[in-house]
């Protein structure tokens, strides 16, 4: 065969082959178990990723924190800002053969409104939120909302049947039927342990690149399975093996080994990276003291942190790191030379003293199976040892400090001083999004802050109206937040994930997304 017959050949010989790799599974490591599949009745990572691949949503995130039309075609906006109008685009079906319609995505709009920060703060200022006709829905405002596009794109409101959509939100659904690009298979789950997707064949993807939660949505894999795989080495030892092709945590100790094995790529694919912050009860002795709290600030170095968990993989974080993802539109340094300036351990100790602080225990919360947040709480233990805090360290695994903290009760019923955890991304790029710097007391994350000046300035934030005037109150947000120390930052840390080297095209994403990738 001539040299350009062999080229013109070429496709036709590929297509099987590249049919065999779409046909076969692509099975992946997450970084716990599925044990709910509804996403909007937990904020856990997990249901979350589940989720975008169920359901579809109005509008998608790019990498740069603009929101982009998805299920809609797009919206009009009355001139005084108070009636949105919004379109949803052709070819739009759920899992079970049904159109998606407009009383399908109102429904599904108020039940995210129940449970989401950002949906809050719009059910509040809405009038209605109902269906026009099968292609149009309206929301009316009582004042305007600018925030309106980002939080339908960043904040997970997906969409759902109508039907599903009434469950209240404090209530979990019953089956994930959605419209996204892939179909839950509900006979292959085992709570905790696996699941498994198949691709929709009646999705539509945008006709545009992927660009994190924006863009098209096309599925070249038939198939996904999720097998759960607690032992990180055992885990590590699957994907060397090929027996598995991506697993999304690797522990960071095992990231030199695994980029060194045949067939392996480790990657950082996140364009945000993931805060990490100490969280303090304020509800209870001995961190209930506002001067206790400022006083731990001089003796917190970032920079030790963070190295306990990467070791001389320095290029995993960034320090210093305030409340904001650095490089996106909020990020401020207002008030981070608390946390810049040379560290001074004695200084730190003196305050505690001066503090008022009479030796009440600190029982911290350590989370021996999530090695990230064990390796910051021995420094953490370490510190406070140090500055002359009572210290009760307390091992347990995560699912028993998620039920720990919830606890509202003194140490000796049950309850905590602090503990350590990760905050995602995209949720920490905004007032509106970081749930851990609520101020709203009985109603706030764990630790409870009371602080009204806080929800004052977030509800500043979202009556801003524009970039400069947003800028302008995260700002004033951040430094109230190194005053009252809802929580602590400890610095931002970029988790590697590890895949075969024959997956190709992941799109970049805080987590992992499916559409897209595809074997070569």
């Amino acid at each position: 065969m001539r040299r350009r017959d062999l080229l013109k050949a070429a496709p036709i010989l590929m297509a099987p082959s590249l049919a065999r790799a779409a046909a076969r599974p692509l099975r992946y490591i997450p970084n716990s178990g599925l044990s709910t599949i509804d996403p909007i009745w937990t904020t856990a990572l997990i249901a979350g990723i589940h989720g975008y691949m169920v359901f579809d949503t109005l509008y998608g995130l790019d990498d740069k924190s603009q929101p982009h039309p998805q299920m809609c075609a797009g919206q009009e906006i009355s001139a005084d800002g108070l009636t949105w109008t919004f379109t949803l685009r052709d070819g739009l079906t759920f899992h079970d053969g049904e159109p998606v319609l407009a009383k399908d995505c109102a429904m599904s709009i108020r039940r995210w409104c129940s449970r989401d920060s950002f949906g809050q703060v719009l059910i509040a200022v809405a009038n209605e939120i109902a269906a026009i006709d099968d292609r149009r829905f309206r929301i009316q405002l009582k004042r305007p909302f600018n925030q309106m596009l980002y939080g339908l794109a960043a904040r997970g409101c997906f969409i759902m049947p109508e039907r599903m959509a009434k469950t209240p939100g404090t209530e979990q659904i019953k089956e994930a039927i959605g419209s996204g690009p892939f179909r839950f298979l509900p006979d292959q789950w085992v709570s905790g342990v696996s699941a498994a997707y198949a691709r929709f064949d009646k999705y539509v993807p945008r006709q545009e690149a992927p660009n994190f939660l924006s863009g098209g949505k096309a599925v070249n894999i038939e198939r996904v399975e999720w097998v759960v795989q607690p032992d990180s080495a055992t885990a590590a030892a699957a994907l060397q093996k090929a027996e598995v092709d991506w697993l999304e945590v690797p522990l960071i100790d095992l990231c030199p080994m695994l980029r060194k094995s045949p067939g392996v790529t480790v990657a950082v694919n996140d364009p945000f990276g993931w805060p990490l912050v100490l969280a303090l009860n304020h509800s209870q002795p001995p961190f209930n003291n506002p001067k206790l709290r400022r006083a731990l600030l001089p003796a917190i170095d970032q920079s030790q942190f963070m190295a306990a968990v990467v070791g001389d993989q320095t290029e995993l974080t960034r320090t210093p790191a305030g409340y904001f993802i650095e490089g996106q539109p909020m990020a401020s340094h207002a008030g981070l030379e608390v946390l810049s300036s040379p560290r001074d351990e004695a200084l730190a100790k003196r305050l505690v003293r001066e503090s008022g602080y009479a030796g009440e225990k600190v029982v911290m919360l350590a989370a021996t199976d999530r090695p990230v947040y064990n390796q910051l709480m021995q420094v953490a233990r370490d510190l406070f040892v140090k500055i002359g805090l009572n210290v009760d360290f307390q091992p347990m695994d995560w699912g028993s400090v998620v039920t720990r903290r919830t606890s509202r009760e003194p140490v000796d019923k049950g309850g905590w001083g602090c503990f350590v955890t990760q905050i995602e991304g995209v949720a920490a790029c905004t007032p509106g999004g970081s749930f851990e710097l609520r101020g709203n007391g009985p109603k706030a994350w764990f630790g409870w802050p009371d602080d009204p000046e806080l929800e004052r300035l977030r509800t500043a934030w979202f009556d801003a109206p524009d970039l400069a005037s947003q800028n302008s109150v995260a700002a004033q947000l951040q430094l109230r937040a190194f005053d009252t120390l809802p929580c602590v930052p400890l610095g931002q840390l970029f988790q590697p994930t590890a895949f075969r080297s024959d997956l190709t095209d992941i799109v970049k994403a805080a987590f992992p997304l499916f559409w897209g990738v595809r074997r070569v």
